[in-house]
This record gives structure tokens, C-alpha cells and sequence, in this order.
């Protein structure tokens, strides 16, 4: 398929997940390895884990980079290394905004104060403190230099976070956005509107801008930012007028229904009302979600998936399907499916987060 001026090679994504294991942040060699490995295995576009765009939003030190001048060596060779195996691959954009791994009981490896719209991480949650105006400017510069810094590396394109309770889904839930400027709602969407305007001006045209978005936030699996699809075309139509040419709708489980009363998934929801490309995530060839209580222990394999996932790109619900746990499990997911072998997918068990392979 097409995706502006991108073309790729088949309709299976790699989905990001986050490893840990940069160096003070700097991508090594065995990332690249670990990311070439799923391009070779057939995987038409990889989607790189979340990459901190500044110090502020730095989930931890493990964590890629896209800020500082040491990181681009490592990058440009990381994003070689998959484009000589025919993939196309773009970096999503991370601001962790109010949360902390503390929050999910890990440590936190790096001081810094936490910011975001509200100083909320969740509902009546205080932690960090309250963006001023110039702290928005700054993350919206930090999120465009990102950017351009990623275009200097090669990368096709890039992603922007916008989903599970970080900072740009903290503008766009009215619940940890609780600003009377104009940056609080009914208007939450202008953060996220300026920063993709801002990042195409910095990256120009034909440089592919994706927006990831849920309903779902880490600290909250039943919190919804839209109730209905009106409200669902309020905040996807600004993001397409800004520049946006791909949604990621992050789900659970890909063939969940959205709304009451219809069958379609969020992807189908959302193509539907931004006349843009959408990606299904969530539990693809697995039988438990990755939020469930064994969801990162352990996941058996779901071969009637394909049937579903066949049907929906059939019915036009979602144009790429974005692969996770199971990718890591097997990095040649896509020529297994391309093949027939989906009864033969290994297994995801949680020693495979330990190292990368």
C-alpha cells in the first residue's frame, strides 16, 4: 500500500513496544539487530518503541532518544540496517508527561520533574506540576526537533504518542486536562493540533506524520476520551486538517466493537470519519491481551485471527494490521502468514522481554 509518498511493501506493522535497553538512551547494535531482524522476517513497516523527545518526557535512561547530538550515528545506521532488508520505519514520538515507572513499580531512573496540562496523572492523582505556557512551547519544540532529527537519520517518517495516559492524551482527556486557557477544553485538541503543525513544518511535506491514540490510559483501562462518534470526529478531524496521514488506534483487543450497537472496531471507526489510513493493534495471534494479570508471562496463539484480521482489511475497516508480542516471539510473523503457517507461530512467553532477539 501507499501512505503519502511512502510505499510499502504489504499491510503488516511492527507494533511498538517499549525494551529498555538503549545505552544512556543511544541505540546499540543489538537494537538494530533486533529491529532488522523483524524487517527481514517480511514486516512491511517497523514502528520503533517510544523515543523521549526531551528530558522532561524521558520514560528513563534505557529508553532511545531523539534529543542530544550523540544519538543520530547510531540511529542512521539502526534505520540503514532496515532499509536494507525492504522495510520502511518510523519513530514514535514519546512524552511520558505526568507518569513515572514508579507508578508501575519499577524505578525511576532519572530526576526530573514531571509535567503536564493539569499536574494530574489520573483523576484526583496530583503528580508533577502544571505546564506554564512557555513548557508547552518548549514540548512542542522538543517533539518538532525530534522530528526533523529523526528525518537527518532516515527515517521514513514518525509517530506521535498520543494514546495510554501520557502527555498528549493528558491534553486530550478532559479528566487530567482540567485548564482554563486555551489549551483546556472543549479545546484540548490544540496541543496536539500545533504540534503536528510544527513538526510538519519542520520535516515538510512527504514526510509521514502518524498519530497513535487510544481510549485506554495506563492508569485507567476503562477511561474514554470519546463516548460517541461525534465526539470521536471532533478529535480526529483537526489532527487530519494539521497534517495527520495514518492513525494508530490502540486497542486491547483489534475486534472489540467501539460503540454500542455496531460491530466495527475503533480502527474502522476512525478511518471512517477521517477519510485517513488506519492501524489494528491489540492481542493479534495471542489469546490474552498484554494487560491482563499473565498478558507479559505468557500468550498462546490465536490462528483464527487471520481469518478476522482478512476480513476486516477486506471490509475496509483498517489498512494495516500491527503485530506485537507475537512479532517478538516470531520476527518472521509476516512471511509465515504470507506462507500459511499461522498454526505454526511459537508461542509468546515473558523470558522473550528479557533480551533482544
Amino acid at each position: 500500500m501507499r501512505l503519502g509518498s511512502l510505499a510499502l511493501r504489504n499491510r503488516v506493522a511492527m507494533a511498538p513496544m517499549t525494551r529498555e535497553m538503549a545505552a544512556d538512551g543511544v541505540p546499540t547494535a543489538d537494537m538494530a539487530r533486533y529491529y532488522a531482524r523483524r524487517a527481514a522476517g517480511g514486516t512491511g513497516l517497523i514502528i520503533t518503541e517510544g523515543v523521549a523527545v526531551d528530558r522532561a518526557g524521558h520514560f528513563g535512561a534505557s529508553v532511545p532518544r531523539l534529543y542530544g547530538d550523540d544519538v543520530l550515528p547510531a540511529w542512521t545506521r539502526l534505520v540503514a540496517d532496515v532499509h536494507a532488508h525492504g522495510a520502511a520505519i518510523i519513530a514514535q514520538l514519546w512524552h511520558v508527561g505526568a507518569f513515572s515507572p514508579s507508578m508501575v513499580g519499577m524505578t525511576d531512573s532519572l530526576e526530573v520533574e514531571r509535567l503536564s496540562p493539569s499536574g494530574l496523572a489520573a483523576p484526583g492523582r496530583p503528580f508533577g506540576s502544571a505546564m506554564l505556557p512557555a513548557d508547552i512551547d518548549g514540548a512542542i519544540q522538543a517533539f518538532a526537533a525530534a522530528a526533523a532529527l529523526a528525518q537527518a537519520a532516515g527515517f521514513d517518517g514518525v509517530e506521535i504518542h498520543g494514546a495510554h495516559g501520557y502527555l498528549v492524551d493528558q491534553f486530550l482527556w478532559q479528566e487530567t486536562n482540567r485548564r482554563s486557557d486555551a489549551y483546556g477544553h472543549p479545546h484540548g485538541i490544540r496541543f496536539a493540533v500545533e504540534l503536528v503543525r510544527a513538526i510538519r513544518q519542520a520535516t515538510g511535506p512527504g514526510f509521514a506524520i502518524g498519530f497513535r491514540l487510544s481510549q485506554w490510559k495506563q492508569l485507567d483501562y476503562a477511561a474514554r476520551i470519546a463516548a460517541d462518534p461525534r465526539e470521536l470526529s471532533a478529535l480526529v478531524e483537526p489532527l487530519v486538517d494539521a497534517g495527520v496521514d495514518l492513525f494508530h488506534c490502540s486497542t486491547r483487543r483489534f475486534w472489540e466493537p467501539e460503540f454500542a450497537g455496531d460491530e466495527r472496531p475503533l480502527s474502522a471507526w476512525v478511518r471512517s470519519l477521517s477519510g485517513r489510513p488506519t492501524i489494528a493493534v491489540g492481542s493479534v495471534t495471542l489469546d490474552v491481551d498484554f494487560k491482563s494479570p499473565s498478558g507479559k508471562r505468557h500468550a498462546g496463539t490465536q490462528a483464527d485471527h487471520i481469518d478476522w484480521l482478512e476480513d476486516g482489511l477486506a471490509r475496509g475497516w483498517f489498512d494495516l494490521v500491527a503485530v506485537g508480542r507475537a512479532m517478538i516471539a516470531n520476527p518472521d510473523w509476516a512471511h509465515r502468514i504470507a506462507c500459511g503457517e499461522a498454526n505454526g507461530l511459537r508461542a509468546f512467553d515473558g523470558a522473550m522481554l528479557k533480551q533482544l532477539d
